[in-house]
C-alpha cells in the first residue's frame, strides 16, 4: 500500500507536477464546468523482472487516486496522445499480477468499481511512460467530454440497470456453446486415454484404468444426496444405538423393582388368604 506521505498527498491534492517523492501529479477535472482539479499520482512501475508478468516494467504506468468515474476507457482515452495503450488494468489496491485470461461473457464475473482505485497502464513503447509523465506540464486534462461523455447520476443508474438485465437468449446461447466446447474437450481426453491405453511409458509403467462391467461412473446430484441422506442415518441410528443401550439398562432395573414389588404383594395376599381360610364341611 502507499506510504504514509503519499496517501496524504491524496487526500489533501497538491498542485500539478508537486506529488510525493517519486511521484508525478497530473490534474485532471471531470468536466469543463468544474472548478477545482483533481491530481492523479502517477509513477514508471518497477518492478523484478518476471515478478510482475501481467504489467511489464519500463512500459507500465502506475496511476494512484484514481476516481471512481474513471474507468479504463477514460484512462486509456486521457494517456493515448502520449502513445499506443496495450491495456488498462484497475485494482482495489496495488500488488503483483498475472496474466489473466480474458473474460468472454459479459452475464460472469461482473465486478462493480467502488471508491479510489489503482491503476496499471501498459503502453506499447518505453518513451509513453516518460510523455505521460510530462502532462503535468500541460492544463488539467477532462475525463468527460463531447465527444466521450461520462455517464453519472440517474442516467448511469439506468445504464446500469439495463445491464444487469439478463437476455435469456443470448445466455442460452453462450450456456450452449460453453458446454459443445466441454463435450468436445471431454471427448478428445477420452480419445487420448483410450489410445495411450495399455503402452508403457519410458519407465515401462503401464497406467492402470477402471474399466470392466460396473466402471466408475461420476455422480450426479441427485446421487450424491442420496449417500449423505444415507450417512446422516448410519450416524443417528448409531447415536440411538447409545442412548437405547443406556437406557435398556435403566428400563430392566425399574422392571425388576417391580417384580419385587408385585411378589412381596402376592405373598401378603396369599398369607392373608391362609388366615381367613375356615373349614366348610357342609
Amino acid at each position: 500500500a502507499p506510504p504514509r506521505a503519499e496517501k496524504m498527498a491524496v487526500a489533501t491534492g497538491r498542485a500539478a507536477g508537486a506529488g510525493p517523492p517519486g511521484y508525478t501529479a497530473l490534474a485532471v477535472k471531470f468536466a469543463e464546468r468544474q472548478r477545482s482539479p483533481h491530481c492523479l499520482l502517477v509513477k514508471e512501475h518497477q518492478v523484478r523482472e518476471g515478478a510482475d508478468t501481467a504489467h511489464p516494467p519500463r512500459r507500465t504506468l502506475f496511476v494512484l487516486n484514481v476516481p471512481p468515474y474513471c474507468g479504463p476507457d477514460s484512462l486509456s482515452r486521457l494517456f493515448s496522445r502520449c502513445g499506443a495503450v496495450q491495456s488498462v488494468d484497475i485494482c482495489d489496491k496495488p500488488g503483483p499480477g498475472e496474466k489473466k485470461d480474458k473474460l468472454t461473457s459479459k452475464f460472469f464475473d461482473r465486478k462493480t468499481v467502488k471508491g479510489f482505485q489503482v491503476a496499471y497502464v501498459v503502453f506499447r513503447k518505453p518513451a509513453a511512460v516518460q510523455a505521460a509523465k510530462a502532462l503535468s506540464q500541460e492544463g488539467p486534462l477532462l475525463i468527460s467530454t463531447e465527444s466521450h461523455p461520462v455517464k453519472t447520476g440517474i442516467s448511469k443508474w439506468i445504464a446500469s440497470y439495463e445491464a444487469s438485465v439478463v437476455d435469456p437468449k443470448e445466455l442460452k446461447a453462450e450456456v450452449d456453446a460453453y458446454m459443445q466446447d466441454y463435450d468436445k474437450k471431454v471427448a478428445e481426453e477420452e480419445a487420448k486415454a483410450a489410445k495411450e491405453e495399455g503402452v508403457p511409458d519410458e519407465e515401462g509403467w503401464v497406467k492402470v484404468t477402471r474399466k470392466g462391467r460396473k466402471p466408475g461412473l461420476p455422480r450426479t446430484e441427485a446421487a450424491n444426496l442420496r449417500v449423505l441422506e444415507k450417512e446422516k442415518q448410519k450416524r443417528a441410528r448409531k447415536e440411538l444405538l447409545n442412548f437405547y443401550a443406556w437406557q435398556h439398562r435403566e428400563t430392566k432395573r425399574e422392571h425388576i423393582a417391580q417384580l419385587r414389588k408385585k411378589f412381596e404383594e402376592d405373598k401378603q395376599r396369599i398369607a392373608l388368604m391362609r388366615a381367613q381360610r375356615k373349614f366348610r364341611p357342609y
